[in-house]
């Protein structure tokens, strides 16, 4: 049986996403997210101290940067950040569809907080300009306070 957050898509940063497991039915253990995000709002590099994350590529192609090493994937293609280590993404095509698996998937909160129901058919409408300066600072705050998810 299914979460009911899991069938709902929610408006984040110019594309949406729904959760398709939540930590919930996990007893904390994973979040998987399938996300939609169009190119230019991606996260600066970050490393997270308490979760792993796992990409996998459903349409468009994304370059990441995990420590060292830089990957050009393209749809099928998963990728591995555990945490620790430094990581970024960047949308190469007009937008990118892709799973997120967040283990442990408290994380997942996260991405409930900044978001908003989405009303309608969802849209991928890439952001005219960055976010409002206190917007980014209640991210940043809570990146680093709560989860513990620090930038380079």
């Amino acid at each position: 049986m299914k979460a009911e957050s899991a069938i709902n898509f929610r408006a984040y940063q110019g594309g949406f996403f729904k959760t398709l497991i939540s930590p919930t039915e996990t007893d904390g253990d994973m979040a998987l997210i399938e996300m939609t995000l169009p190119q230019g709002v991606e996260p600066p590099t970050h490393k997270h101290t308490k979760e792993d994350e796992t990409f996998y590529l459903l349409d468009g192609e994304m370059t990441f940067q995990v420590g060292d090493k830089v990957i050009h994937a393209k749809q099928g293609e998963a990728i591995f950040a555990p945490r620790m280590v430094p990581h970024r993404f960047v949308i190469n095509t007009t937008s990118a569809r892709f799973l997120t698996l967040i283990t442990p998937g408290d994380l997942h909160n996260y991405f409930l907080e900044f978001s908003q129901p989405q009303e309608g058919e969802p849209k991928v409408v890439r952001p005219e300009g960055p976010p409002p300066a206190d917007l980014v600072a209640r991210i940043a705050e809570q990146l680093t306070q709560k989860y513990k998810i620090f930038f380079a």
